[in-house]
């Protein structure tokens, strides 16, 4: 899916779409508080960390996941990330085996995290945590589910993207939101500001860190031809060109979007024609079957925090006092 337009524009068309849909997005909004007021949420026997966001499409979840996972393997904890899997085709809470299984069978993101830690998908969030700690895991790192109130967390960090911010404020379908933002900060611990930018926090008292999206240096000077189906695209394009290269065309395509055997071919033309080479995103790549893969080159990034001790004290507080799993840890 790619967001409408009129979730991030400001003009007199945009805001009578986005206010006729507004009491839709009210009733969606109520609809999570009445989720959190009710819910019995299960309690793992090992520490939960969710990475979570308060709105639709690509924030830096994925890379903060990992980021949190090997900090926590640093410290010698047993973890385990777990996601939901989205867009896999079976059911039931699997472990990811990457030589076994593939983006339709457990999601992208899930093939991604398994690269970093021993991961779960599960849409039954408090299964999945059981999966895990079968497997002995005694920390979790959830990849979304700030809205999901399945398991109780010991630390709930939010990603909020720099430039986008929250786009017009308003709730699904109204605006790209999932709750109202007063709402979604109340249950958060930390904030982590991804990228450039200075969104407005109302309220928001606890810590709030700033990271960053980096790539290895490994196209100076090449002429790419760069394609993307990710949340923000537009980020991906701006990853490229910090890593040196001269982007010559961009497509962009909708979030988890599945290439099919035409499309690959005609970026493969598109990429010939302008003398460049063919460049995509780690989570499109590991969307791509073996043979669509040849010729394709991608892009690894990484989250990086401008404050490094920050982070560390941030992993130390969960280390130090996690209600869920101190005893195990």
């Amino acid at each position: 899916m790619r967001p409408p337009d009129f979730w991030s524009q400001n003009d007199p068309a945009a805001n009578t779409i986005a206010a006729a849909l507004s009491p839709l997005g009210l009733v969606y909004g109520a609809s999570v508080a009445w989720k959190h007021r009710f819910a019995s949420p299960y309690r793992a026997r090992a520490a939960v960390v969710c990475i979570g966001n308060l709105t639709v499409g690509g924030t830096g979840k994925t890379p903060l996941t990992i980021a949190v996972a090997r900090a926590l393997a640093e410290q010698g904890v047993p973890v385990a990330c777990l996601a939901r899997g989205y867009g896999r085709r079976s059911a039931f809470p699997m472990l990811v085996d990457a030589n076994l299984h593939d983006a339709g069978m457990v999601g992208d993101e899930a093939l991604l995290l398994a690269q970093s830690a021993p991961t779960v998908v599960a849409r039954d969030r408090a299964e999945g945590a059981r999966l895990a700690v079968a497997h002995g895991a005694r920390a979790i790192v959830m990849d979304d589910g700030h809205q999901n109130f399945a398991l109780a967390k010991d630390l709930s960090l939010v990603a909020v993207d720099g430039e986008a911010a929250f786009g017009n404020g308003r709730i699904i379908p109204a605006g790209p939101l999932r709750e109202s933002v007063a709402q979604g900060l109340r249950r958060a611990d930390a904030l982590v500001v991804m990228g450039a930018g200075d969104p407005a926090l109302p309220r928001f008292a606890g810590p709030i860190l700033r990271a960053r999206l980096a790539g290895e240096r490994r196209f100076d000077g090449r002429r790419v031809t760069a394609f993307a189906g990710i949340g923000r695209p537009a980020k991906f394009f701006d990853s490229l060109r910090a890593a040196g290269a001269e982007i010559v065309q961009c497509h962009s395509y909708g979030d988890h979007h599945v290439y099919s055997e035409s499309e690959i071919a005609a970026l493969r033309n598109a990429a010939k024609r302008a003398d460049s080479i063919l460049v995509t995103t780690e989570k499109d790549f590991v969307r791509l079957s073996p043979a669509q893969r040849e010729g394709v080159d991608m892009l690894p990034v990484r989250a990086v925090f401008d404050d490094a001790s920050a982070f560390a004290q941030l992993i130390d507080s969960l280390l130090a006092k996690s209600p869920g799993g101190s005893a195990a840890l």
